[in-house]
């Protein structure tokens, strides 16, 4: 069935989900019609499993960026050093706003498919978890600030990520550099500077 998900997966980055025609699918992949509608229950089953890989892949790759930022901070300058470029690698791009319009438009379809929702509320949960563990170490270093929980900084993080889709459809959006400035003052505010900075 893994054939069947790739092919619908693909489908379903270029072209919205009425399109897919699951005996066009079989016919590609070579796959017994019956065996997918006994696998998967339906066509909605297929496209909900196909979204669900979608969104768990894309977790998956940006949880990899953030497990070297653990392995690589040994200081706060190390820290810091390697928190800039996440927040860029994430954030900046066509690459990346392409990502981040596909992950919305999977957490859209979830709102109206409550199996959806289930399924990919673990990947979900996973790429929080991942960020919150970063902060949690910066947190332990006493490298950030402990007045906020690192959880609660890791859902305001993506939630300024995925604000920018906001912008991207403005007529007037704010290019990178703006982009990378803002963020970069967020992210100085919970920040916890060594004494040695004289920053307070």
């Amino acid at each position: 069935m893994n054939s069947v998900l790739n092919a619908v997966a693909e489908r379903l980055q270029t072209a919205d989900e009425s399109t897919i025609r699951i005996p066009e699918i079989c016919e590609a992949t070579g796959v017994n019609y019956g065996s997918v509608y006994h696998h998967f229950g339906s066509r909605d089953g297929v496209i909900e499993a196909a979204y669900e890989m979608i969104f768990a892949n894309l977790v998956e790759e940006d949880i990899e960026v953030m497990r070297a930022v653990n392995v690589a901070a040994v200081s706060f300058e190390d820290y810091v050093l390697a928190m800039r470029p996440l927040v860029d690698i994430v954030n900046m791009g066509d690459d990346r706003r392409l990502r981040r319009a596909l992950r919305l438009r999977i957490l859209a379809a979830a709102h109206t498919r409550p199996e959806l929702r289930v399924m990919i509320g673990s990947s979900q949960a996973r790429l929080t978890d991942a960020l919150t563990d970063i902060v949690q170490y910066g947190q332990d270093r006493d490298w950030l600030r402990h007045d906020i929980s690192a959880k609660s900084i890791a859902v305001v993080m993506q939630a300024l990520i995925f604000g920018r889709n906001l912008e991207d459809v403005s007529a007037t959006p704010l290019d990178d550099a703006q982009w990378a400035a803002a963020m970069g003052t967020i992210f100085a505010e919970v920040v916890k500077y060594p004494p040695e900075y004289g920053i307070a």
